[in-house]
């Protein structure tokens, strides 16, 4: 038997759950939920082009889908775009009522609420108790809600460091600061981002391939692009990215707007030292994602080339989000905190 609350976390896991990014649309999960209790249905949202996470939902629920309660995390969408909207589908399957978890902020598909109760079909936001039961679960809305709010794609910073907050040591040395759990737990994290982005500098120094790989060197089926931010040239001299194929803007604004324009929503920063202050000093960091390893190096390189902040009051403000233990090693996530 699933209460709402349970649907809700399970809707949102399945947002998680899509093979690649959703980009531009967002990526959503939906549950359907029997009078009796029962989950008959769950369904993400699918690469773009595919249906839609509740189409998906009301495949596998079949006829059980009549008389269901639809757990949503985004509103459903009311309008026709390369799928039809899913408030109509959902109407059409007969279901009893709509809870959902956000509402959609975006014009051209938002109304789906009142699309269903003019068929007579009840659609409300989830309740505080509902959205706190479900918060355990990582909300794989967040990015994109964000970036449709700030007409560009969400950023986070991610990084590896010590203990004590360096990410290579005096030698140069930074393979591998994290154990393999880790190290699986970025690749995965790849998968479900539209862009990677990294400087010249670390283009030039690493030769990185920027790919999103399993323990055994295999490619996953999803792959980010790859992005270098910065004038210089690269020509014959990063192999990798040369070979896989890759983007290149000078500035960060100039590659946010290209990608924002091309349909990225969610994007990662990950190195090096010079990009990543660049990216706070601007004001771009949204997010932030350090994985922490239980070793102390007392002096080497750090996250940034230069300072962010001269002093505490101008100290960028972090709020912790989750932290999760992947083996010996920490990864914790941070928002921005923006007034």
């Amino acid at each position: 038997m699933a209460s709402i609350a349970e649907a809700l976390a399970l809707a949102k896991s399945a947002g998680l759950g899509v093979k690649g990014t959703t980009s531009p649309n967002p990526p959503v999960g939906a549950v359907l939920v029997s009078p009796n209790g029962e989950v008959v249905g769950v369904g993400g949202t699918q690469p773009v082009g595919g249906p839609h996470a509740e189409v998906m939902a009301l495949r596998e629920a079949g006829p059980l889908a009549e008389s269901a309660t639809a757990v949503v995390t985004l509103e459903p969408c009311s309008h026709t775009g390369r799928t039809g909207p899913c408030a109509v589908a959902l109407a059409d399957a007969g279901v009893a009522s709509v809870v959902y978890l956000h509402p959609d902020p975006n014009p051209q598909a938002a109304g789906g609420a009142e699309t269903l109760a003019a068929r007579g079909i009840p659609a409300r936001l989830a309740s505080v108790e509902e959205r706190a039961a479900a918060a355990s679960v990582e909300d794989a809305l967040v990015p994109w809600l964000a970036a449709i709010r700030m007409g560009r794609p969400h950023v986070t910073l991610k990084f590896a460091q010590t203990l004590d907050g360096l990410t290579a040591a005096v030698d140069g040395t930074s393979q591998w600061i994290t154990g393999p759990d880790a190290r699986a737990h970025v690749h995965v994290d790849r998968t479900r981002r539209d862009a990677i982005l990294i400087g010249t500098g670390t283009a030039l120094a690493d030769n990185p391939s920027l790919t999103a790989r399993r323990a055994d060197g295999s490619l996953y089926a999803a792959q980010p692009r790859r992005v270098v931010v910065g004038a210089r040239s690269l020509e014959g001299r990063a192999a990798h990215l040369e070979e896989l194929g890759f983007e290149q803007y000078a500035s960060p604004s100039a590659a946010l707007d290209a990608l924002w324009e091309s349909g990225a929503r969610d994007v990662l920063v990950e190195g090096g030292a010079g990009l990543a202050s660049s990216f706070v000093q601007e004001g771009f960091v949204d997010a932030v994602r350090a994985y922490i390893a239980p070793t102390l190096l007392g002096a080497g390189r750090g996250v940034f080339a230069e300072p962010v902040a001269s002093t505490l009051t101008d100290a960028l403000a972090l709020r912790r989000t989750r932290v999760e233990e992947l083996g010996a090693d920490l990864v914790v996530d941070f928002t921005v905190e923006r007034s």
